[in-house]
């Protein structure tokens, strides 16, 4: 695919991101546009590989030798067919995705490999662009009705597949607004949320039905979801992990959701108040974000727009090597070490560091953080290492540990299916719960995992209720051609 000597003439070139004085004034998209000519040559890279690794690093199967071969020659509508085949959301993954697939590039054992997330992304830009992405419902209705609990890149894989088959969904959110983790746990810096509005437009516009302010369990009753043939529950994983620590009931701590999800409110206009006291915010003031993963990134790139006044982030786990280690070999996606660019804005990163306590003063609000060192013991625990303890001036604290699955309290409780041992919502290899006809799919049922992973099993699942409902096979399984979209 591709060039067959481009891999050899053209080295990797990535976008360029705007300066950081300019992108800290506000939470636009940091990167410039690519230009079409630059990305024809990115995509002349591709090697047409005996066996393409990188459609197997993908979640969805996304046949990338194809699309890149397709952008080459300069038929960008071809490709947009090609990638919305396997892909309801290139525009999503596009943007935010980590990219297993370039991790699983052949051209990564000797060389940087196939930018393909940004070609993915000028795909389906230029395709909008161009007016090739137009409504597409359905010609023929089935009279199913199906339910999806959750409106997340999960929940909205599986309602898009789903009315492409000719069912009738109907999307519950219990937000004011359609997008789940994508609409407020993602910062508008890296997903500006007209991405999301354009895709829920065209959704509408095939059929899909959404309804927000619908708690399914509280507002809305289980018993109401009786009246469609199939449910699919797509909640996510949204229970915080905690850090139970002295001192933890102090003012000023919070969970990394809480925080994304008022700054992502306001930046869509919306007055923040929570239970009467003022909203979260970073400026004037020194922030400790607890947590090396993307959502600490996403703290971290927040308070720097907000105007903090310093930003340290710690992680427990050691710092990654600077290149693959031994035990992660190609194709594997290796633990790195990575500088997002919210670290590239200002960050003061430790590594092998855990939290001992909170203290704070007279008006219950936190001041300092007690930390010690911490090594990894021959038994995989950690192990504090002796007259290492440090007290660090914080302001404000976020917890970004990650999440620990659905909600106790939540819909699957409302509805009683069983769950795993791990607390995700139990399912069978066709992803139908303990209930007949009802399904789950997403952060849900394996846990906190990235978009592009729910994307597929948002699919994956809408096939199964498919074949539930129908007794056929219309819908695709991982990698294989999709019914059109016009």
């Amino acid at each position: 695919m591709g060039k067959a000597t481009g891999f050899i003439e053209t080295k990797r070139t990535l976008p360029r991101r705007r300066a950081v004085e300019d992108r800290l004034k506000d939470f636009n998209e940091i990167y410039e546009p690519f230009e079409l000519e630059v990305l024809q040559k990115q995509a002349s890279r591709c090697m047409d590989c005996g066996v393409p690794f990188c459609q197997s690093g993908c979640p969805l199967g996304n046949i990338i030798p194809d699309w890149n071969d397709l952008v080459y020659r300069d038929r960008w509508e071809d490709a947009y067919r090609r990638l919305s085949q396997t892909n309801n959301f290139p525009e999503f993954t596009g943007r935010i995705c980590p990219a297993p697939c370039e991790s699983a590039c052949v051209l990564g054992i000797i060389d940087d490999p196939v930018t393909i997330e940004e070609i993915e992304k000028t795909i389906v830009e230029t395709a909008f662009e161009r007016g090739w992405v137009t409504p597409a419902p359905p010609q023929n209705r089935t009279g199913r009705r199906v339910a999806v609990v959750g409106s997340g890149p999960a929940g909205l894989a599986a309602a898009d597949q789903l009315n492409r088959a000719g069912h009738s969904a109907t999307v519950f959110e219990r937000h004011d607004r359609i997008g789940g983790l994508l609409r407020y746990g993602i910062p508008d810096f890296k997903l500006e949320k007209w991405v999301i509005d354009r895709r829920i437009d065209l959704m509408e516009k095939e059929g899909v039905v959404f309804q927000t302010n619908t708690n399914v369990g509280v507002n809305y009753p289980v018993e109401r979801l009786g009246e469609f043939d199939a449910v699919v529950l797509c909640g996510g994983a949204t229970l915080p992990r905690d850090l139970p620590v002295p001192g933890r009931d102090l003012r000023g701590i919070h969970f990394a959701w809480d925080y994304l999800h008022q700054q992502n409110k306001r930046v869509e206009g919306d007055e923040i108040r929570v239970n009467g006291t003022q909203p979260i915010l970073a400026g004037g003031k020194d922030v400790i974000v607890i947590g090396g993963g993307d959502t600490g990134s996403d703290c971290v790139g927040t308070a720097n727009r907000q105007g903090a006044n310093s930003v340290t982030q710690f992680e427990l786990l050691p710092v990654p090597p600077p290149e693959r280690p031994e035990d992660q070999p190609w194709p594997f996606y290796p633990m790195i070490l990575r500088t997002s660019s919210s670290h590239e804005e200002g960050a003061d990163r430790h590594w092998s560091i855990m939290t001992k306590a909170f203290e704070g003063g007279e008006n219950g609000q936190v001041s300092t953080l007690v930390t010690v060192n911490v090594i990894r013991g021959d038994d995989g625990r950690f192990v504090e290492v002796p007259n290492s303890e440090q007290r660090w001036r914080a302001d404000l604290v976020l917890l970004a540990i990650g999440y620990a699955g659905p909600e106790e309290d939540g819909v699957a409780a409302a509805m009683n299916v069983e769950l795993t041992d791990r607390g995700n919502v139990g399912s069978d290899d066709k992803y139908m719960t303990s209930i007949p006809g009802v399904f789950t799919a997403g952060d849900m049922r394996r846990g906190q995992s990235l978009v592009v992973w729910a994307i597929s099993e948002g699919r994956e699942a809408a096939r199964c209720v498919d074949t539930w409902l129908m007794y056929r096979a219309v819908l695709p399984t991982k990698g294989q051609g999709d019914l059109p979209r016009a």
